[in-house]
């Protein structure tokens, strides 16, 4: 039993990361990776305070899932979600201002997070505390290295350079932002703006989901290869044993005459 439970939790957690992932396989909560993801250090707080909040709403509902009538289920879970949601803006806005400015209205956005809601209605209101938790801790990590990655891509691409301190002031060193520059030197630049605006963050979505299906098809192909080569290895292996019996059926047949 406790080695069912193990693997229950540890599925509940290392599926939703890269199996399952809530942007790049179930396609969810696409508006704001789109929308905030031009710069690293804003992905990475949107990945942090989603955490934050679909891990909390997860726990709360799975805990609360015996009690919430089932008529009302929905407006309760958006009651909880904002409660958290409300939360996370108000610490933000007073420890990251910087951060808050940058997220705007999709931070707000999250009350109505489709998987964030989804979770709820999907997981969170059918199985345990403990399940919940790692479902929305390893949902919440794969959308933020979802966010990551999509970030780094278009920074990179788009200004030429990677920031820190901008957004987050401990990164700052002696008060200044770190420039790491990649794509962008004193006397040279071959970034390219066009990734830094909207029309950016669709074409690195786009081209990041045809490569992944690309692999996946790749696997698929191969998987079946495989199978293919099995079967032929098996119908050789069964006329191979077939063949020697051939001949004394023949010979038994001839005494018997």
């Amino acid at each position: 039993m406790d080695q069912i439970k193990r693997s229950q939790h540890h599925d509940s957690f290392v599926t939703c990361i890269i199996k399952e992932n809530p942007l790049f396989v179930a396609v969810l909560g696409t508006c704001p990776a789109l929308a905030i993801t031009k710069s690293f250090e804003a992905a990475i707080g949107m990945g942090i305070l989603f955490t934050f909040v679909l891990v909390c709403s997860n726990v709360l509902i799975s805990a609360l899932r015996k009690i919430i009538p089932e008529e009302v289920e929905t407006p309760a879970y958006i009651v909880i979600v904002a409660t958290f949601v409300t939360v996370v803006k108000m610490l933000c806005e007073a420890f990251v201002p910087a951060l808050y400015t940058s997220l705007g209205v999709f931070l707000s956005l999250l009350v109505v997070n489709c998987i964030v809601l989804g979770r709820a209605e999907a997981f969170a209101n059918k199985n345990g505390v403990v399940d919940s938790l790692l479902d929305g801790l390893g949902n919440g990590i794969g959308y933020t290295l979802a966010l990551v990655v999509i970030s780094l891509v278009r920074e990179i691409l788009g200004t030429g350079m990677l920031t820190f301190g901008n957004i987050f002031p401990f990164l700052k060193i002696n008060g200044e932002v770190v420039s790491l520059y990649i794509l962008k030197g004193p006397s040279w630049d071959y970034s390219i703006p066009l990734f830094a605006k909207p029309a950016g963050g669709f074409i690195v979505f786009g081209v990041i989901m045809a490569i992944l299906a690309a692999v996946k098809n790749s696997k698929k192909d191969k998987e079946a290869a495989a199978k293919r080569a099995a079967a032929f290895a098996a119908a050789q292996k069964a006329q191979e044993a077939a063949a020697p019996a051939a001949p004394v059926a023949a010979k038994t047949e001839g005494g018997a005459h």
